[in-house]
């Protein structure tokens, strides 16, 4: 924003300094004068010659010729001495102002792992510096989370396009290869790239916030996400246990059906071989609502855990080749998550498998009874 130059706090400080102090001293010669000069007689007394006090009492105007140049003196003297104290005090107030100044700066220009961590004793720019050092530190960790995810993506997109384009440089030099597997081939690799593309969108979707919010209902969200699911399971040996109660949440219908969805896939594909199970379960309590995913699998460990959310892990790699899914079902669920204010728990099962709690506000305007 373009402004026009003025003067800088610290000046403006040291002019209050200054007639603060002036205005000070004014008040103070005044009193002197209504108290003191006031009771002063206009015209000389001559005094008593029994009394201690010998010769004449001094008038007002005579006081007055004294007082006067002598105030002067004084004033002037105050204002020199407010406004280079007042200039001193002003930059020794203002300098932890100007040691966050030089971290804005800084950080337009890119580099964010600047901190102020300004010392001494809390007051209201150290409340400032610190507020300014925790969101300096979470843009930073954002901006590494966007590249890396950024990196990610790419990587995981060139993969397809580069076995699309090794296909066709086959079918073009060697006419004798079979034309129907390699189209298969390249339809699979291209369904692989138009559900990653599809899964990218989602992410973006959610981190705009610009979705409509209204009541939903968990428990029949997991009816849909299991109806449709079912074949997968089915194909995979994994079988499909739910309960729970209503459990009513605010917010996107398609994108908490979409985090239903994932858990739901995600469970069915990290499973057992054969005879594995998923267990889904909903529940309600005054405040908030909790959607419950369990399945049978590999144990895990807690460390492994943590960086499942991350886009493109899985339980033992990076999403490869014809792996299902494409690596971002659990980051699209901890960000749907997110943007409806609610809390994402992944814990290891000790008997083998994974337990993830999805936690949502409920709706302002219902309680469970009510819906």
């Amino acid at each position: 924003m373009d402004r026009r130059p003025g003067f800088s706090v610290r000046f403006k400080l040291t002019l209050s300094y200054a007639g603060f102090l002036m205005i000070a001293g004014l008040l103070l010669l005044a009193a002197v004068w209504v108290f003191l000069l006031r009771y002063v007689p206009d015209r000389a007394v001559l005094i008593n010659p029994d009394d201690k006090l010998k010769g004449v009492f001094p008038v007002r105007s005579v006081l007055l010729e004294v007082f006067a140049p002598r105030a002067a003196a004084v004033l002037a003297f105050l204002l020199v001495f407010g406004l280079v104290g007042g200039w001193i005090l002003a930059g020794h107030m203002l300098a932890p102002l100007t040691r966050i100044t030089a971290a804005t700066s800084m950080a337009t220009k890119g580099s964010l792992s600047h901190r102020i961590r300004l010392p001494g004793r809390e007051d209201e720019f150290r409340e400032l510096a610190d507020a300014f050092d925790t969101m300096l530190a979470r843009l930073e960790a954002h901006v590494a989370e966007q590249r890396r995810f950024a990196a990610n993506a790419s990587h995981e997109l060139r993969t397809p396009l580069a076995i699309s384009q090794v296909l066709l440089d086959v079918a073009r030099n060697d006419p004798t290869q079979d034309l129907g597997e390699i189209i298969n081939r390249l339809h699979a690799v291209n369904t692989r790239a138009i559900d990653l593309t599809e899964a990218l969108l989602v992410l973006s979707r959610a981190d705009q916030r610009s979705f409509p919010r209204e009541a939903v209902d968990l428990s029949l969200l997991v009816e849909d996400a299991t109806e449709t699911l079912l074949p997968l399971a089915e194909k995979r040996g994994v079988t499909i246990e739910t309960s729970g109660d209503i459990a009513p949440a605010f917010g996107s219908q398609a994108l908490l059906l979409q985090l239903t969805t994932n858990l739901v896939h995600n469970a069915i594909v990290h499973n057992l071989t054969d005879e594995g199970t998923v267990w889904v379960e909903t529940g309600a309590g005054p405040e908030t609502v909790v959607l419950t995913v369990e399945n049978s699998g590999e144990k895990l460990s807690p460390q492994l855990v943590s960086t499942l959310t991350e886009p493109f892990q899985r339980a033992t790699e990076r999403i490869r080749g014809d792996h299902a899914g494409v690596g971002l079902g659990l980051a699209i669920v901890r960000r749907i998550t997110e943007v409806h204010d609610g809390s994402l728990t992944l814990t290891p099962r000790a008997e083998g498998g994974l337990r993830i709690a999805v936690q949502l506000p409920a709706p302002p305007a219902l309680s469970p009874k009510d819906v």
